[in-house]
């Protein structure tokens, strides 16, 4: 879905679709550890600073995620032989 002649980010491409896949399983092992801490009651020592970490991940996941998102699509080009302005304007609202 590039235009001719232009090669594809593929690293960068890569990058945001595996943030995007941590970004779910850190939020599902976020959902999974709170549901564990509230019916188990786990008393270890270690379960406390455990059951918040997969929130970090999920944080810093969604900064670095939509981070790399912006420059992906501030590094596409407008699409170029459409009639006028209005296609550009268009494009200007989507991005």
């Amino acid at each position: 879905m590039t235009e001719p002649g232009r090669a594809p980010s593929a690293p960068r491409a890569r990058a945001v679709r595996f943030l995007e896949r941590l970004l779910c399983w850190s939020l599902a092992a976020g959902m999974t550890s709170a549901a564990a801490d509230l019916v188990l009651d786990p008393r270890t020592p270690w379960w406390s600073p455990l059951w918040v970490l997969p929130w970090y991940l999920a944080g810093g996941c969604f900064l670095a995620w939509a981070v790399l998102r912006a420059r992906e699509k501030a590094a596409r080009r407008p699409p170029y032989g459409e009639a006028g302005t209005d296609a550009r304007d268009a494009w200007e609202r989507a991005a």
